[in-house]
């Protein structure tokens, strides 16, 4: 084995004498039989050296015997390093076990347990060691591997020198083959992505909605991204922890739920900063996904037109921009981490510069196509051609409507964004008269403001409108939360003076009692019920009034 690198040594090393921190080099070079936890010569040296110093100590040893890390923490705890992840996975162990003295004679702790199971380790052990440093007896534990248990650890029970187990590889082996059959049964369960939410509200801040109306909303998105969502969790407070929003210690208990239940990734209900997303990251093994990540890849998954994939990876490098320097495998999820599609892990590692660049040529192009648009609007008018532009929350029958009405076949599913692309097309009415009807992008609550720009052009097309319809889904709960965030965007636009109907869509889904508005018309787009009424209101509207 090479030398010792003091790279292997890290944590409290301030004041240290240089023997001292020579026998803690000697120790990070010991190498220990494969099926030992420990040998008791390393263990005195460990237990002697931290009474001496009356710090705790650690190493962390690989399977080939090897020790990896050497840590000095202080009288009550250590930290670990930076771990590699690589071989870490939900259904493989780290390959590592930490061995570490504690200077009073206490079990192993919950910080220890939730290192074990967090950091996927091989095992954990304490060394209770006398005044002289000489071991009395070891406190080990290690992941459960019985999928019955709620436990998400083992603690073995107390063992003295001479009894500590010598057929360590071997049991390892077993442990990792329960784990992965424990882990193949859960996916037989559910093939998707398996999510936790996190939803963090300030308690003294107004918020358009209700909370269970926001989490809601996120399981939708959650389910037009192929994500199984197997559990949530949401907290009022009266600030953000500024590092992990929710504080370390209920990050823990989450993370530790999230273990038990094979989760992969952690969704938050709120747009993370670069360092909170990369120091949550940094606790666990698991992806860290925002809100505004998850819209972006929705988008980038269902974009289909030149335009439409345009503005999402204009969108994405904008968001991707002010992140560059916490740029870690953290990054790589905006794109890769639910299927998405867009710039790519290699175009993540990228420099400012070019991704200054490969902004400003986006912005060009689009700009090339909204020229484009405008001459088709500018050729409509001359014609004397009105235009019926369709608006709505995401998922309220937009694209249903426009199929119907036209006898069409746009993309059309029980999904949020399931279609991003401006659709048009023409209706005929006796007397020679025909409307342009026009599909757009659902809205929804707090869009992410790369997207709410990159989609301004394509909004902006209903500034030309002669009528909007306001397509509302009156089957859903919050369904006045809805227009008022529709009504909020449009005013944004300064399009309040433009015509509108409001269409109450999905009444086929309603109870029996449930108050139907008189402001507006109900249908059922799929079953065509009340669209003649619909057409006959619309012709009225444009001719008649």
């Amino acid at each position: 084995m090479e030398g010792c690198n003091i790279s292997k040594l890290s944590g409290n090393l301030g004041g240290l004498k240089a023997n001292q921190i020579q026998r803690l080099k000697s120790i990070s070079e010991k190498r220990l039989k494969e099926n030992s936890i420990i040998s008791l010569d390393l263990a005195r040296n460990m237990g002697e050296l931290s009474r001496e110093i009356n710090r705790q100590i650690g190493i962390l040893i690989d399977r080939a015997g090897y020790v990896q890390y050497a840590v000095v923490g202080d009288t009550k705890s250590i930290e670990i390093p930076s771990l590699d992840r690589t071989r870490s996975t939900s259904t493989r162990l780290r390959g590592l076990r930490l061995i570490h003295t504690h200077l009073k004679e206490e079990i192993l702790n919950e910080e220890d347990l939730a290192d074990l199971v967090l950091l996927r380790l091989d095992y954990i052990t304490a060394i209770i060691s006398d005044e002289q440093g000489i071991p009395k007896y070891f406190y080990s534990a290690y992941v459960n591997d019985d999928e019955k248990e709620k436990q998400l650890w083992k603690i073995k029970e107390k063992e003295f020198p001479g009894q500590l187990n010598q057929n360590f590889s071997e049991e390892i082996e077993e442990l990792e083959f329960n784990l992965n059959k424990f882990q193949s049964n859960l996916k037989e369960s559910s093939k998707k992505n398996r999510a936790f939410l996190i939803g963090v509200y300030l308690r003294n801040k107004k918020y358009t909605r209700s909370i269970e109306s926001s989490l809601s909303e996120l399981k939708e998105l959650c389910t037009t991204a192929e994500i199984s969502v197997v559990d949530s969790f949401y907290q009022k407070k009266n600030s953000l922890d500024p590092a992990t929003v929710i504080g370390v210690g209920k990050i823990k208990e989450i993370l530790l739920e999230a273990v038990k239940n094979q989760i992969e990734l952690l969704i938050f209900d709120l747009e993370l900063s670069p360092s909170q997303a990369k120091k949550i990251s940094d606790f666990c093994d698991l992806k860290v996904i925002d809100r505004t990540q998850l819209i972006l890849d929705i988008f980038a998954r269902n974009a289909k037109s030149r335009d439409g994939k345009l503005q999402v990876e204009l969108a994405q490098l904008k968001y991707l921009k002010g992140r560059l320097s916490e740029l870690d495998d953290n990054m790589s999820r905006l794109t890769g981490g639910i299927g998405g599609r867009g710039p790519g892990e290699t175009k993540l590692e990228i420099g400012k510069r070019r991704v200054e660049e490969k902004i400003s040529y986006l912005e060009r192009e689009l700009k090339s196509l909204r020229n484009r648009r405008e001459l088709n609007r500018k050729r409509r008018k001359r014609n004397e051609i009105p235009v019926v532009a369709i608006v709505g929350y995401t998922n309220a029958g937009k694209s249903t409507l426009l199929n119907t009405l036209t006898n069409s076949d746009v993309i059309a599913e029980n999904k949020l964004f399931a279609t991003l692309d401006p659709t048009t097309r023409r209706i005929r009415f006796p007397e020679e008269r025909e409307i342009i009807l026009s599909d757009t992008v659902g809205f929804i609550h707090d869009l992410p403001p790369e997207l709410s720009n990159a989609f301004k052009a394509t909004l902006e097309e209903l500034g030309d409108a002669d009528l909007l319809l306001h397509v509302i889904d009156i089957s859903n709960p919050n369904y006045e939360e809805q227009i008022s965030a529709v009504e909020s965007i449009l005013d944004s636009l300064n399009l309040q003076e433009i015509k509108k109907i409001n269409v109450y869509n999905k009444i086929d889904s309603l109870s029996e009692g449930i108050y139907l508005p008189d402001d507006g018309l109900a249908v059922s787009a799929i079953n065509k019920i009340g669209l003649e009424e619909l057409l006959n209101i619309i012709e009225e509207t444009l001719w008649v009034n």
